[in-house]
């Protein structure tokens, strides 16, 4: 499903976020301390090598809502952005702070002239955020920012399995 905004094509797809060939940058759903681990973290860190490990560490930890980017490594994509979400009935408030995670992964992407970004659903998986929820708030979130990007034209959500994928995609239609 795709959606034209003010000249950004915001598209929801289902896939692995590892594999995006067509995408500059792929956005991690990061721990504080930017290490592998599991879902989406481990997938990334496992395709892109122990390069990424190595240049990770002195960038942590970081904060929830905070954003640092990184090389691609062995990924097809020249840029790893790496998020922190919050923990769902932790990290208060929840929704400014997942909020953040996207304005600020785009804030880097517009500063590194990134055209094109791949995000996960952040902090859905073992951060225990509710689907519905999280979609809502960052494909709000997305609708808000993209009238100030200047150079990124593309910004695709890829979501692992069929029910997050129906979510999002539900999501967007509705923002029309």
């Amino acid at each position: 499903m795709k959606l034209n905004l003010f000249g950004v094509e915001v598209e929801v797809v289902q896939g692995d976020i590892a594999f995006q060939p067509d995408v500059d940058a792929v956005v991690n759903a990061a721990n504080a301390y930017l290490r592998p681990g599991g879902g989406v973290a481990g997938a990334i860190h496992r395709a892109a090598g122990t390069g990424l490990e190595e240049e990770c560490r002195p960038l942590a930890p970081i904060k929830p809502g905070e954003a640092v980017i990184t090389g691609g490594h062995n990924l097809p994509n020249k840029y790893v952005i790496h998020c922190l979400g919050p923990i769902y009935g932790i990290d208060e408030p929840a929704d400014e702070l997942l909020a953040l995670c996207y304005r600020n992964a785009l804030k880097l992407a517009e500063e590194n002239e990134i055209v094109s970004i791949a995000f996960p659903a952040i902090s859905t998986g073992v951060f225990g955020y509710p689907l519905e929820k999280a979609a809502r708030v960052a494909l709000k979130t997305v609708k808000e920012t993209v009238p100030g990007l200047k150079k990124v034209k593309l910004i695709r959500f890829v979501l692992f399995d069929k029910k997050a994928f129906e979510v999002h995609k539900k999501v967007l239609q509705d923002l029309i």
